[in-house]
């Protein structure tokens, strides 16, 4: 097998040009195989086999810098850096990363998990290298969903002045993670059946080159010049009107070809973009038919592709019927999703409501000001996207949303812990980051009731609203309770004394967990569903201090800025003796690997806040 031959970096480079067809083959089988088992990125992966052959084959690791952008296709690149033996632990406690780590290994260059990132970091890396007097090549890989991040085009235009080498990869397969929308879409699309161009443009080529004496030398001037035979006869060239030498397309499925296109873009004393053709989920039938499914997929069946285990109703699926619903009864109701049109649950949405469902592309500052002016114009806007993504908005959320108190609902999905993508993607800093934002609004459901009842709440609230639910199925626990939803009023489960549990959203099923192991020690405990984290429930909190000295905060997110802060700047304002201890995440990033072990790391299972309290209640008590 070819696949055994490869132990280390730069081992491709001693197969002969005949074998490399049989170890893309092997390569395929083998990602299909270990995914099947452990999960993760199949499809994005299965596309850029030959891509990432060819470019260790044109490229000296770990020397030069291949940087990836969002990271989740880099699994053939860890393949031929040595690493093949990790993937029986792939995205496990412990185990290796299903994105590009510096610490694990020297061929990854850079630390990605984010979209739209890899031009600015590699342009980075470039002038770096020119300030430092070094020799090394650079390439940076960004997909066509990618490339419509605003942030890409920023770096594009800082990379169209540069001097020396910088090779640009555009990974072209026609997707994101759901359908690529817009104008960029349509542009790639007609530069992908351009053939008349390709066919012309070597026409004229061949042509020149057989004129006596000056052929080859007008060719060489006419390419060195921005007026080049690409610009005659495409006028408009995007990436060339831009200072950006265009190359292609080439198929991103023959290694040969890609091998000679990177070797002629390593000798331009510029900017150079190559147009790379590729087909997600290659290889493998289900990801070809169903490459959005195989994105990234839980473990599942070789032979038909179906997901194993049985699914229970997901908060994506309660959201996505809730706001269904809502919008029948609402005309004014809009969803608004960054190229996440399923993974947030919008599917559904958008065919009921066509013409009130937007998607903006990988874009999300653009999703939030966009849904400030629906909403500064009256309508009601609904913004579902990922924790983790959120974040890249935060001064439109400040700026155009909050400051003018627009009636904006921030649905944000995954927000926790994440799991097995790990630290760019766990959902752990939404609070903070909201939290002392003038004029926001955060809740978060305890079960798949509340979560319909309070996206209810924030559309008839105006102003701006965040609520908060996690990847995975909703909790159906707690389900006689059902009060309605106040502004700013928490919900009294159980009341008794001495202890006081102030849980919010999900962790509301651990804080059940934590309140019964109290009782069987002994310990009188009440508990409250915060429901909200801002505005704090202040009336309820100072009820409970005539009768509880502890009031133990539960929540999964940062421990700074969240629940337990503003529970604890209470208390420290209004000079009360009540003790208060934080249970959250700590202020660590937080690694890949299964949900139950990474709440055992750091500390957010039911057994060790019960062991803290405990301790805790019995120093009140000394």
């Amino acid at each position: 097998m070819m696949l055994e031959r490869i132990q280390e970096v730069n081992d491709i480079k001693k197969l002969d040009w005949e074998e490399l067809d049989t170890l893309a083959m092997e390569i395929r089988e083998f990602l299909v195989t270990k995914v099947s088992k452990t999960g993760g990125h199949l499809a994005s992966n299965l596309g850029v086999v030959e891509l990432t052959m060819a470019m260790h084959l044109a490229y000296n690791l770990p020397k030069d810098k291949i940087i990836w952008d969002v990271g989740h296709q880099a699994y053939t690149h860890k393949i031929l850096t040595g690493r093949k033996e990790g993937f029986d632990t792939l995205r496990q406690f412990g185990g290796m990363s299903g994105f590009p780590k510096r610490k694990e290994s020297h061929c990854d260059a850079f630390d990605t998990g984010h979209s739209s990132t890899s031009i600015s970091a590699g342009l980075g890396y470039v002038e770096a290298r020119e300030i430092l007097g070094e020799d090394y090549q650079v390439v940076s890989v960004i997909g066509d969903g990618s490339l419509t991040g605003g942030m890409a085009f920023e770096a594009l235009n800082n990379a169209s002045h540069l001097k020396s080498n910088y090779v640009i990869i555009l990974n072209d397969n026609n997707m994101s993670i759901s359908e690529n929308v817009g104008g960029l879409s349509r542009y790639l699309n007609g530069l992908r059946t351009a053939d008349f161009y390709n066919s012309l443009k070597k026409g004229v080529t061949n042509t020149l080159n057989r004129i006596p004496g000056v052929g080859k030398t007008l060719v060489t001037n006419i390419r060195k010049t921005k007026n080049s035979i690409k610009q005659l006869f495409v006028p408009g060239m995007l990436f060339e009107d831009m200072g950006i030498t265009y190359l292609g397309p080439v198929d991103g499925h023959d290694i040969k070809k890609l091998y000679r296109t990177m070797k002629e873009a390593q000798k331009m004393e510029n900017a150079v973009l190559i147009h790379v053709l590729t087909k997600k989920g290659k290889g493998y039938a289900p990801a070809e038919q169903f490459p959005s499914k195989f994105h990234g997929v839980s473990p599942f069946d070789f032979e038909s592709g179906e997901v194993l285990g049985t699914k229970k109703e997901a908060y994506t699926n309660v959201f996505s019927k809730a706001l269904c619903a809502l919008g029948e009864k609402e005309s004014k109701l809009v969803a608004i999703t960054a190229a996440m049109k399923d993974g947030t649950g919008l599917g559904k949405f958008q065919e009921l409501y066509p013409e009130r469902f937007f998607d903006v592309g990988i874009a999300e500052e653009h999703a939030v000001t966009f849904a400030a002016g629906l909403a500064a114009a009256g309508m009601k806007p609904v913004v579902a996207v990922y924790s983790a993504f959120l974040q890249r908005a935060y001064d439109q959320i400040v700026h155009d949303v909050c400051m003018q108190n627009l009636p904006v609902i921030f649905a944000i999905d995954r927000a926790g812990l994440v799991g097995n993508d790990g630290e760019t993607h766990q959902g752990v800093y939404d609070v903070a980051f909201l939290n002392h934002i003038p004029n926001m609004t955060i809740l978060a459901p305890k079960n798949s009731w509340e979560l319909s009842a309070m996206l209810e709440f924030a559309i008839a609230h105006n102003g701006p609203v965040a609520i908060r639910y996690p990847r995975g199925a909703a909790y159906e626990g707690l389900s006689d309770f059902k009060a309605p939803i106040t502004h700013g009023k928490s919900e009294v489960i159980y009341k008794e004394t001495g202890i006081v549990l102030l849980a919010t959203g999900h962790m509301m099923e651990t804080a059940e967990k934590v309140r019964e192991g109290l009782k069987e020690k002994g310990y009188p405990c009440s508990l409250i569903n915060s429901r909200f984290v801002k505005p704090l429930d202040v009336e309820t909190i100072e009820m409970f201090t005539q009768d509880h000295a502890l009031f133990v905060t539960i929540e999964e997110a940062t421990v700074f800025g969240g629940l337990g802060s503003n529970v604890t700047a209470y208390f420290a304002k209004s000079r009360s003796n009540v003790k208060v201890l934080v249970c959250g995440v700590p202020d660590t990033y937080v690694e890949h690997g299964n949900i139950d072990e990474l709440r055992k790391v750091i500390g957010l299972t039911p057994e060790t806040i019960i062991e803290q309290t405990e301790i805790t209640w019995k120093n009140i008590q000394k």
